[in-house]
């Protein structure tokens, strides 16, 4: 049985219990057994008991964020006793990227983070999906680490739906396949890409502002779950402004993200919008070419909700570059 240890700040405890609570069928089935420091009883010595922990534990999770980052406790004892033991072999070190920081320069910045490309658990729409993808994360170290111990695979079975990844072993990375995208794939990477935009939105207003704040002001108004506008001031003057929406309630478009440079226009009031396509394998969204900018290059491709949040942002920043 694996042992992992929470390392954490006490203002992240709930999404760390959230964690916990996806990590119940580990523990069920014997795989895992979790510590952190609310498992300290009365009477135990603070500093020791989770120093005894931390050296007896197989996987350490670093919950980072900001507050992470700020604690001395966490930042200067925990971590970099984690990475010791990660560097020597005695355990493994799985960084989860809980809110926003700017966490890439810090020692574990180097390490596979969790969720994916490091996007903070905050900021899915369903934070069950980033959940999930750290108990899987778990489960190939847990294979890992049988591995290492045995030599051999493990003997429990997971099951076919969540059977892991063995990571050390020869394979080729061409493994997709092609998929067929119905109705409820596309209206959920709609949704997921409007959140998408919609955060980034928001987070590259408070950026602008803190870049600029003497001369930029901005407001980000959230109408209602299928729609946001954007206001930037400049001295004070409306400067730049933009409506994004999901397409689902205009007439000019039927699916897709509609994007508006009047921030208090109707939905049959277009400047751009994006459609979903898929290559075979994963949806897209494509430009249909209607900002003035555009170029036949930008229309004909495929973007990510990255990319597609860029090129709206590019369209409203436009005016003032």
């Amino acid at each position: 049985m694996a042992t992992v240890f929470f390392s954490y700040s006490h203002r992240d405890e709930t999404l760390r219990d959230e964690l916990e609570v996806h990590l119940t069928m580990l523990k069920r089935q014997g795989f895992i057994e979790t510590w952190h420091d609310r498992r300290i009883t009365a009477g135990e010595e603070f500093d020791e008991a989770i120093s005894i922990n931390l050296e007896e534990a197989d996987i350490i999770l670093l919950l980072v964020s900001s507050d992470f980052l700020a604690s001395n406790y966490c930042y200067d004892i925990e971590m970099q006793r984690a990475m010791e033991k990660h560097e020597k072999g005695e355990s493994y070190i799985i960084p989860v990227i809980l809110r926003p920081c700017d966490w890439a320069s810090a020692p574990f910045g180097k390490l596979l983070v969790m969720p994916t490309d490091g996007k903070p658990i905050t900021k899915f729409p369903n934070q069950d999906d980033a959940f999930l993808e750290v108990v899987n994360a778990i489960k190939r170290t847990i294979t890992r680490l049988q591995l290492r111990q045995n030599s051999t695979p493990p003997s429990k079975n997971y099951g076919s739906a969540v059977k892991p990844q063995i990571l050390d072993i020869p394979r080729s990375s061409n493994l997709r396949i092609r998929k067929t995208f119905l109705d409820r794939d596309r209206d959920q990477f709609v949704e997921e890409s409007f959140e998408y935009i919609s955060n980034f939105f928001e987070n590259s207003l408070a950026e602008l502002s803190n870049r600029n704040p003497q001369e930029v002001d901005t407001h980000f108004k959230r109408i209602d779950a299928n729609h946001f506008s954007v206001i930037v001031y400049i001295g004070r003057k409306k400067a730049a402004e933009c409506r994004i929406w999901t397409g689902g309630s205009s007439r000019l478009i039927t699916n897709g993200i509609a994007y508006s440079s009047n921030a208090s226009g109707s939905d049959n009031s277009i400047n751009e919008s994006m459609s979903i396509v898929d290559d075979g394998y994963a949806l897209f969204l494509r430009p249909l070419g209607m900002a003035s900018f555009s170029s036949q290059q930008n229309v004909k491709k495929l973007l990510s909700q990255q990319g597609a949040a860029e090129y709206l942002w590019d369209i409203l920043l436009r005016p003032l570059q």
